[in-house]
């Protein structure tokens, strides 16, 4: 199917949910994961109206940002290496992988003058071994500690849940994520203000949706998969 066929589908799964959960559509947004399609699927997307692109590899990001045509918003959704800053910092406009100090730290040192880097901050609400990110003890002192710099801003919090058939058994780890975001929302902190929540992928984004979920991160149920 062509990816605007497909965002059709999305669109009115999202509408569905929203309907379910008294949100306004509008406040969900769309990320396209283009990681595993080629740069002229993912302009594709881009033409069909899709206003965010996800990359989780610097080297493929760098590629497709260079030739890609539109107004679009670049999110780095993966594991993201100190060494590697550099290169992403004149492209991205999100960050979804803040999970420690030194990356913090390191996004600020290579912040543009006047340039806001602004980050979801990881968490690791389910414990599992292979995903990366802050666990939910460990959210409240990092917060503080990212206050030294101050190029960094802490837009909302993310999360990975497990893969599953049965998409109701992850809707505690989206519902513990947003109550870690609301907590963090109150102490209403300049450099954290903590609005966003970026949870949800291709099987289970309308449970995210009902509990929350401001950005969407939709890969092969949107673009496909080539590679």
């Amino acid at each position: 199917m062509s990816v605007t066929e497909n965002l059709t589908i999305i669109q009115d799964t999202i509408r569905a949910a929203c309907a379910r959960s008294n949100r306004n559509p509008d406040t969900v947004n769309l990320v396209a994961v283009t990681k595993y399609v080629s740069t002229e699927r993912a302009q594709e997307a881009v033409s069909a109206g899709i206003l965010h692109l996800g990359e989780n590899r610097v080297e493929e990001g760098m590629e497709k940002w260079q030739v890609i045509d539109g107004d679009v918003n670049w999110h780095f959704i993966g594991n993201l290496q100190s060494r590697k800053v550099k290169n992403i910092i004149p492209a991205f406009h999100f960050i979804h992988s803040l999970d420690r100090l030194s990356l913090a730290k390191e996004l600020d040192k290579r912040a543009e003058e006047g340039q806001t880097v602004k980050c979801f901050v990881q968490v690791n609400v389910t414990g599992e071994e292979s995903k990366s990110g802050l666990t939910p003890a460990e959210l409240p002192a990092f917060i503080e500690d990212v206050k030294q710099y101050t190029s960094v801003q802490i837009v909302g919090l993310m999360t990975m849940a497990p893969y599953t058939e049965d998409v109701e058994t992850v809707r505690p780890a989206f519902k513990q994520l947003r109550e870690l975001k609301e907590q963090i929302e109150q102490k209403e902190y300049i450099h954290a203000p903590c609005h966003e929540l970026s949870m949800g992928m291709s099987n289970d984004y309308e449970v995210a949706i009902e509990e929350g979920a401001t950005y969407i991160r939709i890969g092969t149920s949107l673009v496909g998969k080539e590679k």
